[in-house]
C-alpha cells in the first residue's frame, strides 16, 4: 500500500471546518494583512503533490505539513509543522525564515511538554534523523536543504483524520506566534498536571553532518550527559524511579526527574564550561518547573555540569539554602 497524499489532503480539507485549523486561511489574512482571503482550503493543488502537502501559502512559513513518516516506501503518516530550507522559485533565499525560527524556539522553551506525546526530526543530506523529544531547533540544522519537523505520525491503513485536525489545532498557536513574530500571543495551553512515568528517551549521540559543529556539538554533548546520568541515577535508584525528558505539567520539560516515594529530585543538565555558568542558566529553569503555578514541587534541584565547582560555588549555592530555602545542589559528571 502507498499512502495516496492527494486524497488524505482532500479529506482533511473537508473536514477541518469544525476544528480551528478550518480557518487557517482566514487566519493567514489577518496575520500578513492580505487584501484577500487565499480560499478556505488548508491544502491545496498546488501545495499537494505525490509524496506531501504543506499548507496553501506556507512555502515562505511555519508550514502545516503531511507526507510519508520517512520515505516513499514507508506506509505511516506524518502530519505537524514543518521548516523546510529547501530552495526553490517560491523560497529563493533562507532570509524569510531564519528569523521565524527564533520565535519557534522562543515558544518550544516554554511550551515543549505540551507536545511531549509528539516527536520531532530532521531531513538532510545525510537522510532522516532519529526521532527526538520537541524542543528549539540547534542553530546548526539551520541551514539551505535541511527539513524540521515537529509531529505525530499514523498507520497509512488506519488514519483518524479528526485526530490529525485535533493535533493541527494544537499546533495552531505555536503558528500564530512563529507568524506574527511574537506580536500575537499565543493561546494559553492547558496545564497537563505532572504524571510521572519512568523511562529513558532516545537521543542523537553521534553526528554524521559536518554542519557549524561548535552548536552541534554543544547538542550532542548534553545528550551524551544525559544518558550517562540516567544510567548512573537508574543504576541507584532503579529504572522505575527515572525519567528523562519528563513534562513539567506547565510546559516545559525537566531532564531527568527521579522518584523518591512521594518525593521528587529534579535534574537540570547544562554543557557550560563552568560550574558558575551552569548554575546561572539552569536555576532559573528549575525555579520554573518547581514554582509555576500547577508545577509540582520537588525536594531537590540538582544542576550538572562537567566542570566540578570550586569554593566559591559552594558558598553561592549555600546561601540560597540558607537565606531562601532553596534545596539547590551541584554535582559534576565526567564522560
Amino acid at each position: 500500500m502507498s499512502l495516496d497524499i492527494h486524497s488524505i489532503a482532500d479529506k482533511l480539507n473537508e473536514l477541518a471546518s469544525p476544528h480551528s485549523i478550518g480557518k487557517l486561511q482566514e487566519i493567514r489574512t489577518q496575520l500578513k494583512k492580505l487584501k484577500r482571503r487565499p480560499g478556505d482550503k488548508i491544502f491545496s493543488s498546488q501545495t499537494t503533490f505525490d509524496d506531501w502537502a504543506f499548507h496553501h501559502g506556507g512555502r515562505t512559513e511555519l508550514q502545516f505539513n503531511i507526507g510519508h513518516a520517512n520515505d516513499d516506501n514507508n506506509d505511516d503518516l506524518r502530519y505537524g509543522v514543518a521548516f523546510s530550507f529547501e530552495l526553490s522559485q517560491t523560497l529563493k533565499s533562507m532570509d524569510v525564515l531564519v528569523p521565524k525560527v527564533k520565535f519557534f524556539n522562543d515558544f518550544m522553551k516554554l511550551n515543549a511538554g505540551e507536545f511531549s506525546d509528539m516527536r520531532m526530526w530532521h531531513y538532510d543530506t545525510y537522510g532522516r534523523s532519529v526521532d527526538r523529544p520537541p524542543g528549539p531547533i540547534p542553530s546548526a540544522l539551520v541551514t539551505e536543504g535541511v527539513f524540521v519537523f515537529l509531529g505525530n505520525r499514523q498507520p497509512g491503513k488506519r488514519i483518524d483524520y479528526e485526530m490529525i485536525l485535533d493535533d493541527f489545532d494544537r499546533l495552531l498557536p505555536l503558528y500564530r506566534y512563529v507568524e506574527s513574530r511574537g506580536v500575537t500571543a499565543p493561546v494559553p495551553l492547558p496545564k497537563t498536571g505532572f504524571s510521572f512515568k519512568a523511562g529513558g528517551s532516545k537521543k542523537v549521540k553521534t553526528a554524521k553532518a559536518t554542519l557549524p559543529e561548535k552548536e552541534l556539538d554543544l547538542d550532542l554533548r548534553h545528550n551524551l550527559l544525559q544518558e550517562a546520568l540516567y544510567q548512573r541515577l537508574a543504576s541507584k535508584h532503579g529504572k522505575d524511579n527515572v525519567r528523562t525528558e519528563q513534562p513539567s505539567g506547565v510546559g516545559t520539560l525537566i531532564d531527568i526527574v527521579v522518584k523518591m516515594k512521594d518525593e521528587y529530585w529534579f535534574y537540570e543538565i547544562k554543557t557550560a564550561l563552568t560550574a558558575r555558568a551552569c548554575l546561572r542558566e539552569a536555576i532559573g529553569q528549575l525555579l520554573e518547573y518547581a514554582f509555576w503555578p500547577g508545577a509540582q514541587e520537588p525536594t531537590r534541584f540538582i544542576v550538572v555540569g562537567e566542570s566540578p565547582i570550586d569554593k566559591d560555588g559552594q558558598e553561592y549555592l549555600s546561601r540560597l539554602r540558607q537565606r531562601f530555602s532553596l534545596p539547590i545542589e551541584y554535582e559534576a559528571i565526567a564522560l
